[in-house]
């Protein structure tokens, strides 16, 4: 892979610290909206500062566009803007419902799609479908807001607006000559019927940082042209330096100010006379006095009026460079040999990740998966101090107003980060990101290094050691998974750059160990080693909010928290052992780490009143303490159950030969403690598995088999599609639970949730997630790694197939992936009844990567760009085409990724 082009430009980055990445689609989807730019008294951040005022309104804390980029600061940005000539407004930034206005909370009402990146983003595509009638803005509000939650979500398609196929399929692409030479080709295709006009004005302009902070230059953009025919829009900025967007054409340059419309927004005058929405006003209302006739400012665009024949496309061309424009910069000379090459090395680039073998088909799911990831990386600004200041609250004053994050005043967040979903979710989630990093590590392990550092770097974690969960509010607890990224993407690097970074794994390893304290001082409440998180991500999946206090008073003891935290204490047990071979000073830490995890493993799986494990239904529930000193099994068969699973690590000789004290101390314990034995999976010399493995896992082998029957169960968990996250068990046996007259109950949901318990559209009540299915292969391929051939589970259950673990986890993982592609119909079950989708040659072949997926039919629900955990679909393909069970296991854990084992005391290449 040394001599791949991208593969060259990743190393480039790493070693010489070349900014190939400086450039990249860092701009936001929605940036109105969100908490950054919420100053209003109740914290309604979806009615401050809605859509309707966005195009007027400067934003204070980032940018937002279509199709954009920007530089790793968001100093400078570029996005489309577009007019069909009907519309009430310009098109510069995605439309969608707030989580007030939809039946199901908040849902983007747009059709776009991320079809190409590389990692360096040296080449990106995006597709976006534009109507060529009147946009159905007042129709899609209204509409959604009759809806209750018992109807379908009301989707742009059937407003009709894309009726006789009136519509331009719009796509933007990136190449990059340099790193600060960029070369962008917008292409617009009439699909329409008949010849149709559009107006593209390539928008070019400056964040504005001059208004919130006073004493910050300010920037400008000025026309340059000459009588040879160059053409190019120059942006002054003290730090970044001159930049020039070059255009071909002789077209007109509107120039106005990236100020708020306070005229428009508050009804006050105006600071200067050309405002953010003057170039809307000039384009749709024809107001000519509206912008700037001296072709200055700090936001302009190119005009181009084209029209568009029946099938035909027309190409614009720019190009974003420090490049002076003059007769020896033709900056269109090689522009289509550049772009082309570029191209051609995605497709090389891509070969060489994707196994071989691999389906047409999967290889392009995998490409627009990694797209997806790669598109949704974004500058994320947040300064807590100066907004919560800004709110006139001061954190050190206990006086001060509640409001939300105000005890996380320490964070200064100023950082490209992985994002969930650009519109939907365009801020980080602790949690959803360990995940988006595994995805990543796929194409680019450097990158997804830095996002787990991130969060634990002291502008981020709390100084108490949690990590922040997320933007709405950073107080509220994710599960611990930090751990296991860091040691995956430990193992990642080893394979692709055949070093260790111990460094990365010692700075990862000392915050993560005050992560772990944190969670055993504030979330184990009465210190019997048993843990409650509150939501722990899966939002409403329990009878109660699990965040709130609970209706009949007492608490809950979590399953699927104290699984979680003894899953960290594995990961913890790893790293630990891995740094104890080079630094014995860390014996000490992994010998902690063992203890912590008996202690846990002891108090999870009593079978007592208190214990979480249910002998006569053999699975986990979460454990209801009542304040008279009474407990109850809170009896709903749903992944919190599951997760106690996850909880497995399978450990190599090689790992016990590098810490051989630890092993002495754990056979110690075992013989002054031997009812340890009863508590979880057997260990020791006596209990090694295939290769004289061992496997540190709650579940000893009886309780494996029981909890794996029901999982496979296809009348419970196992859909076509994955693994439900509540059992099919619970759709004719609702869990009820009455308190006085108020009855609480949870009934299996194959789709969208009735309950508004944790926000409109959040569901964990029967539909399939990605991220615990991945944690459910992987523990299986850990149990396969140990017990080899010689465990078998009947899979489906009930039906005479027997299955090694292996094989079960390779058939979840096809059953997820199956989730996108097209059937023998040529179907995706993801569309569902989706008719353009499905049958359409201009929609079918695009994929949208949604929040969760229907636990019947596979139907994407959610968020539909969450390319961010759902893009793990890409390591499930990538794992799966390079290996098999055999492989597996004579590699183990290094099969996963390479081919062969570590040799002496430190690693040998992987790769």
């Amino acid at each position: 892979m040394d001599d791949v082009p991208e593969v060259v430009r990743l190393d480039e980055s790493r070693t010489a610290k070349i900014p190939w990445r400086k450039w990249g689609p860092y701009l936001s989807e929605r940036q109105w909206g969100t908490v950054r730019e919420d100053y209003s008294a109740d914290g309604n951040a979806w009615d401050y500062f809605n859509h309707d005022q966005a195009r007027s309104r400067a934003y204070h804390w980032g940018e937002d566009g279509l199709a954009g980029i920007s530089d790793d600061r968001q100093l400078l940005c570029f996005a489309l803007a577009l007019w069909n000539g009907r519309d009430p407004i310009l098109k510069e930034r995605l439309f969608g419902l707030t989580n007030g206005e939809g039946n199901h909370g908040e849902d983007v009402k747009e059709y776009y799609f991320y079809l190409d990146s590389t990692p360096t983003h040296s080449y990106m595509k995006y597709l976006y479908k534009y109507p060529q009638a009147a946009f159905p803005y007042a129709d899609l509000v209204v509409t959604s807001k009759r809806r209750n939650r018992d109807d379908m979500e009301y989707e742009l398609l059937e407003t009709g607006v894309f009726k006789e196929d009136r519509y331009f399929d719009i796509f933007v692409e990136y190449a990059k000559q340099t790193p600060e030479d960029i070369l962008i080709q917008i292409s617009v295709c009439n699909r329409g019927p008949e010849p149709a006009m559009l107006h593209v004005l390539p928008t070019l302009w400056f964040r504005n940082t001059w208004t919130p902070w006073p004493n910050t230059p300010k920037p400008v953009l000025r026309e340059i042209a000459d009588k040879r025919g160059s053409h190019a829009i120059a942006a002054s900025h003290a730090e970044l330096g001159e930049r020039y967007l070059h255009y071909e054409e002789d077209v007109p340059l509107l120039f106005t100010d990236n100020e708020t419309n306070n005229q428009r927004i508050f009804g006050t005058p105006n600071a200067l006379p050309y405002v953010k929405d003057a170039i809307n006003d000039y384009v749709v209302n024809g107001s000519h006095e509206a912008i700037n006739p001296e072709h200055t400012g700090t936001k302009a665009a190119p005009h181009y009026s084209i029209e568009v024949g029946v099938g035909k496309t027309s190409t614009i061309r720019l190009r974003l460079n420090d490049m002076l424009p003059g007769p020896k910069n033709n900056p269109f000379k090689e522009f289509s040999e550049v772009m082309q090459a570029r191209q051609r090395q995605a497709d090389e680039f891509y070969r060489s990740i994707i196994p071989e073998g691999v389906s047409e088909d999967k290889a392009s799911l995998t490409r627009q998966a990694l797209a997806g990831m790669l598109w949704s990386k974004q500058w994320f600004f947040f300064d807590l101090d100066k907004w919560l200041k800004e709110h006139g609250v001061d954190p050190k004053d206990g006086g001060s107003r509640t409001i939300r994050n105000s005890e996380w005043f320490h964070m200064v967040n100023n950082d490209i980060i992985s994002m969930p979903d650009k519109w939907e979710y365009p801020w980080y989630a602790a949690w959803d990101l360990a995940f988006h990093a595994i995805a990543l590590s796929t194409v680019d392990v450097d990158f997804a290094k830095e996002q787990l550092e991130l969060m634990l770097g002291n502008y981020y974690m709390h100084a108490t050691g949690q990590i922040p969960a997320y933007e709405w509010n950073f107080s509220d607890v994710n599960p611990p998974v930090h751990a296991w990224a860091t040691i995956f993407l430990y193992r990642t690097h080893q394979a692709i750059h055949g070093e260790e970074d111990l460094e990365f794994l010692k700075r990862s390893f000392a915050k993560l160990a005050l992560n772990f304290t944190w969670w055993v001082n504030r979330k184990d409440r009465t210190g019997k080693n048993l843990f409650s998180g509150g939501f722990l991500g899966l939002d409403n999946i329990g009878v109660f909010d699990r965040s709130a206090p609970l209706p009949m008073g007492g608490h809950l003891e979590q399953a699927d928290g104290t699984a979680w935290v003894a899953l960290f204490c594995q990961n913890m047990l790893e790293i630990g052992v891995e740094l104890a071979a080079h630094d014995s000073t860390y014996e000490e830490m992994a010998i902690k780490f063992v203890h912590h995890f008996f202690w846990i493993a002891r108090a999870m799986n009593g079978t007592g009143p208190d214990g979480m494990w249910d002998e006569e239904d053999g699975f986990y529930y979460d454990v209801l303490q009542l304040p008279d000193g009474s407990a109850e099994r809170l009896k709903v068969r749903s992944l919190v159950g599951l997760l106690p699973l996850c909880a497995t690590t399978m450990i190599e000789p090689w790992q016990r030969e590098r810490v051989p004290r630890l092993s002495e101390i754990v056979a110690k314990r075992f013989r002054q403690m031997p009812e340890l034995h009863e508590s979880f999976h057997p260990m020791g010399p006596d209990h090694y598995g295939v290769r004289e493995r061992s496997l540190i896992a709650l579940l000893n082998p009886q309780r494996l088999r029981r909890v794996l029957s029901r999982m496979l169960d296809e009348n419970e968990f196992l859909s076509s599609y994955g693994i439900r996250s509540l059992s099919r068990h619970h759709a004719n046996r609702p869990y009820v639970v009455r308190v006085g007259s108020q009855e609480y109950r949870v009934k299996y949901l194959p789709a969208e949730s009735d309950s508004g318990m944790f926000g409109g559209n959040s569901n964990w009540r029967g539909p399939i997630w990605m991220p615990s299915n991945v944690l459910l292969i992987r523990a299986l391929l850990s149990f396969y790694s140990y017990y080899g051939d010689s465990f078998k589970i009947e899979c489906p259950t009930g039906s005479g197939k027997w299955m090694t673990l292996f094989e079960v986890a390779e058939e979840i993982a096809n059953r997820l992936i199956r989730i996108f592609l097209p059937d023998e119909y040529g179907r995706r079950p993801l569309y569902g009844g989706t008719e353009k989708f499905q049958t359409d040659p201009h929609w079918k072949d695009y994929v949208l990567f949604y929040e969760y997926f229907q636990g019947d039919n596979g139907a994407g629900l959610g968020a539909s760009h969450q390319t961010g955990w759902t893009g793990l679909v890409a390591k499930l393909i990538e794992l799966f085409g390079r290996i098999d069970g055999e492989q597996l296991l004579a590699g183990g854990r290094t099969a996963v990724f390479a081919e062969q084992e570590p040799t002496g005391r430190n690693h040998a290449r992987l790769s």
